[in-house]
């Protein structure tokens, strides 16, 4: 079924497209809403779908954020501030940001650093020291982990070399 969104399409239709929205993949009231927008309906029309997809357990918001934060530090290698920012740029909640960030194991969370950070600073082909480790700090900042530990890290594998 392919919908246009500057066509005319009735409730039923968006609404079995967005079942289908939601149901390949966790979204977020605000992907929801702006997917809803792009099929000019009124503003009753999407909050009637709106409250079919959470009352029918197809967009939950605290499912979402917690699908988003461990996948993304699994497969992204994201760091914890990284992941608040990107879920705070999604309008989660908080309360719902801090729970799906605790979701993340403290021991893997410490390991993944580890090993990320010393695989990174082995590919930095960089000669000049300080040169090197602005490359570092700066791309695990990028990732959104915590400054202490870069900067504890880079101290650590500066004086592994020596």
């Amino acid at each position: 079924m392919n919908l246009k969104p500057n066509t005319t399409n009735s409730v039923e239709q968006v609404l079995q497209k967005l079942e289908y929205y939601c149901a390949y993949q966790e979204r977020c009231h605000t992907e929801v809403q702006e997917k809803l927008r792009s099929f000019y309906l009124s503003s009753n029309e999407i909050d009637v779908i709106i409250v079919h997809l959470i009352e029918n357990n197809y967009l939950n918001e605290e499912r979402f954020a917690s699908v988003f934060s461990i996948s993304k530090f699994h497969q992204k290698h994201w760091g914890k501030i990284r992941i608040k920012n990107e879920l705070k740029a999604r309008k989660i909640s908080d309360f719902l940001i801090t729970k799906a960030i605790k979701e993340i194991p403290s021991d893997e969370y410490q390991t993944t650093f580890d090993t990320i950070s010393e695989k990174h600073w082995e590919t930095i082909t960089e000669k000049n020291a300080l040169k090197k480790r602005k490359k570092f700090c700066d791309y695990l900042l990028r990732k959104g982990w915590e400054s202490d530990w870069i900067y504890e890290k880079v101290k650590e594998l500066e004086n592994s070399i020596l």
